[in-house]
């Protein structure tokens, strides 16, 4: 059965479209209006200004960290080669609220600022459970950033692509856990 999009989170994914594809400036009520399919009316009945649609997306956010957290947690092989295959930008929900946020963030927002360097030391948390060197687990999280951006913008990584980015990130995990067993 197909999940039934709400209003609002049909707004919202109008908001994090927008973002990700023009930044904040963008962004404006009447776009995100415009985009989701109703009135400027509609959109200030579920959020009143775009300060609400913003808070809507760091929500959003704090809801798929918080999946990622127990995800990653109770993941076979760790830690490590459950943040190491899932720093790909897959195209998910989560990729399309983490790449929101950052523009919120480039937009000098700072409460989405906050929000990433939550999300970041929270995963700095969970690499530590398993490698137990800050070093070591700050390296695996610009790992995993060049993972995201290289699969981000394959134009610019012409060797890499979403077809073969699972392989290279089981090569980049390979890596990791050379560093992790020293």
């Amino acid at each position: 059965m197909a999940e039934t999009r709400t209003t609002a989170d049909r707004l919202l994914d109008s908001f994090c479209a927008l973002l990700i594809e023009g930044g904040e400036k963008s962004a404006t009520l009447e776009a995100v209006a415009a985009r989701a399919g109703v009135s400027k009316g509609g959109l200030l009945y579920h959020f009143g200004s775009k300060k609400a649609l913003v808070d809507g997306v760091l929500a959003r956010l704090h809801r798929f960290v918080e999946e990622d957290d127990v995800a990653m947690a109770a993941a076979p092989e760790g830690p490590v080669a459950y943040f190491i295959r899932t720093s790909t930008d897959a195209g998910t929900q989560y990729d399309v609220v983490i790449n929101a946020t950052v523009a919120l963030a480039q937009g000098g927002d700072r409460d989405a600022t906050a929000a990433l360097a939550e999300t970041r030391s929270r995963w700095h948390d969970a690499l530590m459970a398993e490698v137990h060197d800050a070093d070591i687990a700050l390296a695996l999280l610009f790992m995993s950033d060049g993972l995201y951006f290289a699969s981000a913008l394959p134009e610019a990584y012409p060797e890499l692509n979403r077809r073969d980015a699972t392989d290279f990130a089981e090569r980049m995990l390979a890596v990791a856990r050379r560093l992790t067993t020293r």
